[in-house]
């Protein structure tokens, strides 16, 4: 045989010669839950390893990703429900605890990337993504709400707005009203792709913020659906958007790998709580090992065509990349 493909295989140092994908901690994006208070780390009993932290013990849990090379951050509000309503309106006020804390993360750690979500499902008394009246979830109203849910939040420091409501048009009203607000900066990571998942449970249950009545496929994607995707790829991408994003990942690899191939913008996914959670449930039950299945994983969202990863496992991740 001319030809025989173990030789490239033979020896450790080999195979990592000819390693096609590479992943380390830059390319991940680290989901974060923020509570009002202090002195609280409660974990999600759905989701285990991961907590509803309290600023104060949140700044030393961010220094320590920081040492390990993990330097972005995805920050969720859960936010009382004497606090939401109708339309919103605590996302973008002065006294909201999760735009004070953004600017207390931004003066003790200015290097850090901090990413948004802005949608109105963590502060709505409906519990969706967009203004609900008489059942219907109504995208036009909606636009001004998230444009000023995104303004609030660039002024807090804010790097990176993510919509994750999926109202059509959003990008553009936002990217629009940051431009003419001085915000030209901020970049939008659009939630390109996201699917009615059933992945999304743990999350839900760490803020608090499943509808009210209903459910989210009226603007949320069918997973049956892949051309689907590149048509909200293209008008995310021509009304501004600086990543695109595919959410859930595993189920969706095909999805990542289409829109890295048509587009010349960073392609990010997120791994969502579903899936984190899975790993944890069969390592913790010994069916899984949990750094190995971990590690493969997130090397086939990267292998798909991401370009950074929002995951739970963020931070073991590159503690693993660390003890190597």
């Amino acid at each position: 045989m001319n030809i025989r493909p173990r030789r490239n295989r033979k020896s450790m140092a080999i195979r990592a010669m000819v390693e096609e994908t590479k992943l380390g901690a830059e390319n991940l994006i680290y989901p974060i839950f923020l509570e009002d208070g202090k002195n609280i780390k409660t974990e999600i009993k759905s989701l285990p390893n991961n907590f509803r932290w309290s600023l104060d013990l949140l700044l030393p849990e961010v220094e320590q990703c920081m040492n390990l090379g993990v330097n972005t951050f995805d920050i969720f509000p859960a936010v009382s429900e004497h606090l939401k309503d109708v339309t919103a309106t605590y996302s973008y006020a002065e006294e909201n605890f999760y735009l004070h804390a953004i600017r207390k993360l931004k003066e003790s750690f200015p290097e850090i990337v901090i990413m948004s979500d802005v949608a109105m499902d963590p502060y709505s008394s409906d519990g969706h993504d967009g203004l609900v009246r008489n059942g219907k979830i109504l995208n036009d109203e909606t636009l001004p709400i998230l444009a000023k849910m995104a303004i609030a939040q660039a002024q807090a420091g804010v790097d990176i707005i993510g919509p994750s409501d999926m109202m059509d048009g959003r990008v553009g009203f936002i990217r629009n009203e940051l431009d003419l607000n001085g915000y030209a900066d901020v970049s939008i990571m659009s939630y390109t792709a996201k699917y009615a998942s059933a992945f999304y449970g743990p999350f839900r249950d760490a803020l608090n913020s499943a509808p009210k009545s209903g459910d989210k496929k009226t603007y949320q994607m069918n997973p049956a659906n892949k051309r689907e995707a590149l048509l909200e790829a293209e008008l995310d991408f021509s009304e501004g958007a600086d990543f695109l994003m595919v959410k859930p990942a595993l189920c969706y690899l095909d999805i990542i790998h289409i829109l890295k191939e048509n587009f010349n913008i960073p392609i990010t996914a997120y791994n969502v709580s579903g899936e984190c959670a899975m790993v944890y449930a069969a390592s913790q039950n010994g069916w899984l090992n949990y750094e190995n299945t971990m590690s493969e994983m997130l090397l086939s969202i990267r292998r798909a065509g991401a370009d950074g990863i929002l995951t739970y496992f963020a931070k073991d991740f590159a503690q693993l990349l660390k003890n190597r």
